[in-house]
């Protein structure tokens, strides 16, 4: 476009379903500070893949006579048409995060559903190949902690009671509140015990 770069700013590795990344935050405070007169950016799912970011984005740099330019899709909101399709693509964009979480919710749900493995292997079970196998003693100290959560106990409590069964966490050799609330937080485990 003929255009002068005068700073490229990366944020490798950092997720676009948020504006709260350092590279952004310095291009915000050089819109806000008057430094910058465009904002050119590979593909707008890279910006940001939220409709409110874009939209307070897009809002922010018209208050600073600041265009954003997406190469990727050739677009430029100095024009209103260019404008309204940095808006649609956004919607899109945020509809299909919001559906790979989807996704991925139903296929860990069908997985636990089926005990079959992914991640660490659950307290109250053991692994054999890809399928999770209730292990009795553990399953037995599971139902105590879950029982006596759901009776108003203390992480603490719960982990003086499990010591006291002579069962071990999977990570670590004691008992911890952290430990029991991150027991009580897996949805493999205490959907077994329910």
């Amino acid at each position: 476009m003929g255009w002068a770069v005068s700073e490229t700013i990366r944020d490798a590795g950092e997720s676009a379903k948020s504006l709260k990344r350092p590279g952004i935050a310095n291009v915000l405070d050089s819109v806000k500070g008057g430094v910058v007169g465009r904002i050119v950016v590979a593909k707008l799912d890279r910006l940001t893949r939220s409709v409110r970011d874009l939209a307070n984005l897009i809002d922010l740099c018209a208050k600073y006579d600041v265009a954003l330019v997406s190469v990727g899709e050739t677009l430029d909101t100095s024009t209103a048409a260019g404008r309204m399709v940095v808006n649609m693509l956004g919607v899109v964009s945020e509809w299909e995060r919001e559906a790979i979480g989807e996704r991925t919710a139903t296929a860990l749900a069908h997985k636990r559903q089926q005990r079959t493995a992914y991640g660490p292997t659950p307290f109250g079970y053991v692994r054999v190949g890809d399928e999770l196998v209730p292990e009795p003693k553990e399953q037995d100290a599971l139902n105590e902690a879950v029982r006596m959560d759901r009776a108003g106990a203390s992480f603490r409590q719960i982990a003086v009671r499990l010591t006291e069964l002579g069962v071990k966490p999977h990570r670590g050799k004691l008992w911890y509140a952290s430990s029991v609330s991150a027991v009580l937080r897996s949805k493999m485990a205490t959907e077994a015990a329910a």
